[in-house]
């Protein structure tokens, strides 16, 4: 019987490794025996295999974990199962199927459990955050980004393989893309942990991509901000994710948006609000003043006589645009009636002639207050 090597001795690491290391390992390594560097050397040859082998179980949480609690027994006639036996492969595995599946229906005619192999799996999907100003969101904009993204591999096509060789069928699941295992009264079916679903395993991977059919690459995309986003919209962009593996449609990329603080405005939905401190004098008479729009107008905001602090005045469609709609929102200014602090001494001795005239009905919700008090204090000391 043929002795099997530790996966983690081939690949020259420890067995608590994290991905990275794991990853660096075998680069280095498959550099040093792949087939192209050693040119009819058979030994080189067979170690380039072995490790690939190695690392394709040990790269994947699910085959390594595994890898780890079965050893070479979980990639072996099914793997890892506790029936007391080797497992159940050939005609045996497939009347145990069959047996299964006309007990309980289904299947399509397509023989190994009623289904076909999978393919390889589809790109992984990626976010991006961006962060935008308010005029940029009230606007819109179409601006590019750079991202370091996974394409396919341009050396082998995105199919994994070195150019001129190809996949063979994969031995554990016999080309199915899944294994069987009986655990108990139970016949259990999984995606085959050796290839990984796809019922093919690569002979001599690519020197490029190392088998995975893609490579990582910095990539500079257009992104089309429309006019209204606010925090946390989501803009998609189709097919601009993680490319798939070995030629396998690629995910898509989601573009988060975050807006910057803005020193005048806060935005609630559609709706901007702002403060306007205004003099005593102003909310006393009356009178105007301008607030410039994130559309770069100038708004003039009418002030009422005797307006009080806190007083909100509404100018309506001067708010943000309406999201991938029509319209705009209402921009609401709070008023802030500033008591006056470096007055000069004409401007006191105005106020006090102001206030030796007052008779309290200047000031109603004062004199109101005050005779409230008034009348409270009597009761308490009645």
């Amino acid at each position: 019987m043929a002795t099997e090597i530790d996966y983690y001795e081939q690949l020259q690491v420890d067995r608590g490794c994290d991905g990275a290391t794991l990853k660096s390992s075998y680069r280095k390594l498959a550099m040093q025996y792949h087939p192209d560097r050693n040119p009819g050397d058979a030994e080189a040859e067979a170690k380039f295999k072995a490790i690939s082998e190695a690392y394709d179980v040990l790269k994947d949480p699910q085959k390594r974990a595994a890898y780890d609690r079965y050893g070479h027994a979980a990639f072996t006639n099914g793997g890892g199962n506790n029936a007391g036996g080797g497992g159940f492969a050939g005609a045996a595995f497939n009347d145990i199927g069959d047996i299964f599946e006309t007990i309980f229906g289904g299947g399509n005619g397509g023989g190994f459990g009623g289904q076909q192999q999978r393919g390889p799996a589809r790109g992984a999907d990626l976010r991006y955050d961006m962060e935008i100003t308010l005029e940029e969101a009230f606007h819109g904009q179409q601006t590019e980004i750079e991202i370091d993204v996974s394409v396919g591999c341009d050396e082998c096509d995105g199919s994994g393989s070195e150019p001129g060789t190809g996949s063979r069928t994969c031995h554990t699941c016999h080309g199915h893309g899944k294994v069987r295992a009986q655990q108990g009264f139970f016949v259990v079916e999984r995606t085959c942990a050796t290839c990984q679903g796809r019922g093919e395993v690569i002979e001599s991977p690519c020197h490029v991509c190392y088998g995975e059919g893609r490579v990582d690459k910095p990539q500079t995309l257009e992104v089309e901000i429309p006019a209204g986003v606010d925090t946390g919209t989501r803009i998609r962009l189709s097919g601009k994710g993680e490319a798939g593996a070995r030629g396998a449609a690629p995910g898509d990329l989601y573009i988060f948006i975050h807006l910057k603080r803005h020193p005048i405005f806060e935005r609630d939905g559609t709706t901007l609000f702002t403060r306007a401190p205004i003099s005593f004098s102003v909310a006393a008479l009356g009178g105007e003043i301008t607030i410039p729009g994130l559309d770069g107008t100038k708004h003039d905001i009418r002030i009422p006589a005797g307006i009080q602090s806190g007083k909100q005045i509404r100018q309506r469609g001067a708010g943000m645009p309406v999201l991938r709609g029509r319209g705009h929102g209402d921009m609401v200014v709070q008023i802030d009636v500033e008591t006056p602090t470096r007055l000069s001494k004409e401007q006191r001795q105005i106020l006090r002639q102001f206030q030796e005239t007052e008779t309290g009905a200047e000031s109603p919700q004062s004199e109101g207050f005050f005779s409230r008090l008034k009348d409270a204090w009597e009761d308490l000391t009645e």
